[in-house]
C-alpha cells in the first residue's frame, strides 16, 4: 500500500509541468483591430518593461519566445491611435496562446488559449 502511495505522489508531482515550470512560449493574437508597436512585458507588481518581441499586425498572431519561473505578467503595447495600453495580470502558465482585446468602455482585457 505505501508503495502505492509513493507511485500516485510521484505520477502528481509530473503530470503538471507547465505549472511547476512557469510561463513559456506561447502565441500573442492581436485582436485590437488596430497595429501595435513597442510590445512589452513585465512580472506583475514590477516596474521593469522588457521587449517582448515583434507585435503581430491587426488580425495576426506571432509566435514569442519566452520563459519565466513565474506565472503573471502585464503586457503593454502602443496602440496605434490610442498610445500605450496594459493588459494586467496576463496568466502565462499553461497558456498556448494570449489573444489581446481592447475595446471602447470596456477597456482591455485577455482570452486564453490553454
Amino acid at each position: 500500500m505505501k508503495r502505492l502511495v509513493l507511485i500516485v505522489a510521484a505520477l502528481a508531482a509530473f503530470s503538471s509541468p507547465a505549472i511547476a515550470g512557469g510561463a513559456s512560449d506561447f502565441t500573442l493574437v492581436n485582436a485590437t483591430g488596430v497595429s501595435l508597436t513597442q510590445l512589452s512585458i513585465r512580472r506583475a507588481g514590477t516596474a521593469d518593461w522588457k521587449p517582448l518581441g515583434t507585435a503581430p499586425s491587426a488580425g495576426a498572431r506571432s509566435s514569442m519566445k519566452f520563459s519565466d519561473p513565474d506565472c503573471a505578467f502585464d503586457i503593454r503595447a502602443n496602440v496605434d491611435g490610442k498610445g500605450p495600453i496594459t493588459w494586467a495580470g496576463v496568466n502565462l502558465c499553461g497558456a498556448k496562446s494570449v489573444t489581446l482585446n481592447h475595446g471602447g468602455s470596456a477597456g482591455a482585457w485577455v482570452d486564453y488559449d490553454q
